[in-house]
């Protein structure tokens, strides 16, 4: 019989991730993830007693990177001896930073992530932390990832890094230059999430328009992300394809034809704006006017009258002047789009925006928000409102919330009903009836037109 110090000798270590940010991140996390369970660890949710807690990081707003130290207090509440490492963008923009945390062992860049497990001994915790981060230059190879998130769904990542320089953003400088994953691959990998029974992979990317640029380690698009729909488009067993962010000037006009007739890409667009100035635009270095943006939800809307269109914007960028803001509000308030991402701006350093003239204060920055994020509310109420007395399918998720079962209709608007385990991971056709007091939609099945 063992004695208990060689049970405890033969207990495999437990490992705990943190994510924040993006559904890149997401993707990411799930793939290294898999590394660790390949090398022998067991991995548990966060809140659980661990050996080692990672934390994806991310710098896109100033809130995650405030959030990172509270991660790591909690980390160190559940089990003050584990090992905690960072990895992510804001581990690559600032490293030091990072490692100064106390209770931080291991900081990884962006190359560096992939490989993490290469970086890790005996989980002995260090007096300071440590650093491996590389100069962003070489991050200029591709790391293929997906992640399942809640058995219904996937996030698949297609291409990594940006060539844009919008002059607020510090993505360049976190994940390098922009480079696609190999077609098969991303082929090989859609098949792979389809076997396991996932009814809906949603694409993922820094700047997925971009798709086929460094596809074999050169700038030339092999292929394009046309392309890539259109392959994608005839992978046997997959449901559903969501295209999670495209940049409007990237998002053509054979793509969008193209998705109104495909088999598996649902009516649903997330297109960034950012501002409908065309002075704050070009102060942005967008590589689009406002023009341009009212053609594709033009085109989108022509096409398939009854997609939704997700906006995202910054309000109070330098230079923004009430006129500026009044500007973009009015032009989102006349277009045909279905909700609003909206950020606060904040300074990142190391770009051009955190050295121009004309700087918002905070509390109009709020104010600006809060107006925006009210015209969501409503815009994303009249998007629904339209969609009443139409049959629609929808992939019921795996959450039992407070009672009730949500999932999403090919279109994205959000439905719930009384929970049903049974229900979870189907897709059935629906006609949408009212909108509930919380904002959600109630429905009526349509049983003579089921699809599992």
């Amino acid at each position: 019989m063992n004695t208990k110090a060689e049970r405890d000798k033969n207990m495999k270590k437990k490992v705990a991730f943190y994510t924040l940010g993006c559904k890149l991140n997401f993707s990411e996390t799930s793939t290294i993830a898999r590394g660790f369970q390949e090398d022998g660890f067991d991995r548990v949710d966060f809140s659980e007693h661990a050996d080692m807690y990672v934390i994806n990081t991310c710098s896109v707003t100033e809130n995650a990177d405030k959030r990172f130290k509270t991660i790591v207090k909690q980390a160190q509440k559940i089990n003050p001896e584990a090992f905690v490492a960072a990895i992510g963008c804001y581990a690559q923009l600032k490293p030091e930073e990072l490692a100064a945390v106390d209770g931080v062992d291991l900081v990884l860049g962006a190359t560096e992530k992939f490989k993490i497990t290469d970086y890790i001994n005996d989980l002995t915790k260090n007096d300071f932390g440590e650093v491996h981060s590389c100069e962003i230059e070489d991050a200029d190879f591709y790391v293929g990832s997906y992640a399942i998130g809640d058995r219904t769904r996937a996030f698949l990542k297609v291409q990594d890094g940006c060539d844009y320089k919008c002059t607020y953003c510090t993505i360049p400088l976190a994940r390098g230059i922009s480079r696609s994953d190999t077609l098969q691959n991303v082929l090989d990998n859609a098949a792979e999430i389809s076997a396991k029974g996932i009814k809906e992979i949603v694409l993922t990317g820094v700047n997925i328009g971009d798709y086929g640029k460094g596809e074999f380690g050169n700038k030339k698009h092999e292929h394009t992300f046309l392309d890539l729909v259109k392959a994608l488009d005839d992978v046997a067993g997959i449901h559903r394809l969501r295209i999670s962010s495209i940049e409007p000037n990237l998002l053509k006009n054979e793509t969008i034809d193209f998705v109104s007739k495909s088999n598996s890409f649902v009516p649903h667009f997330h297109i960034p704006l950012q501002s409908g100035s065309d002075i704050i635009l070009k102060l942005m270095r967008r590589r689009y006017m406002s023009g341009l943006y009212v053609d594709r939800v033009a085109r989108i809307k022509e096409t398939m009258p009854d997609a939704c269109i997700g906006v995202d914007v910054i309000v109070g960028f330098p230079g923004e002047t009430d006129e500026h803001f009044l500007e973009t509000y009015h032009f989102l308030n006349e277009l045909d789009i279905s909700y609003l991402h909206v950020f606060t701006y904040s300074e990142r350093d190391n770009t051009a925006a955190a050295e121009m003239e004309g700087v918002v204060s905070k509390q109009i920055r709020n104010k600006r928000s809060k107006m925006l994020r009210g015209l969501s509310v409503k815009k994303r109420r009249a998007f629904y409102e339209g969609q009443l007395g139409k049959t629609h399918q929808v992939l019921f998720e795996g959450e039992n919330k407070e009672g009730y079962i949500h999932g999403f209709t090919s279109n994205y608007v959000k439905v719930k009903a009384p929970w049903n385990p049974e229900l979870v991971n189907t897709l059935y056709n629906v006609e949408l009836k009212e909108i509930d007091e919380d904002g959600l939609v109630r429905f009526d099945f349509q049983q003579d037109i089921i699809k599992i």
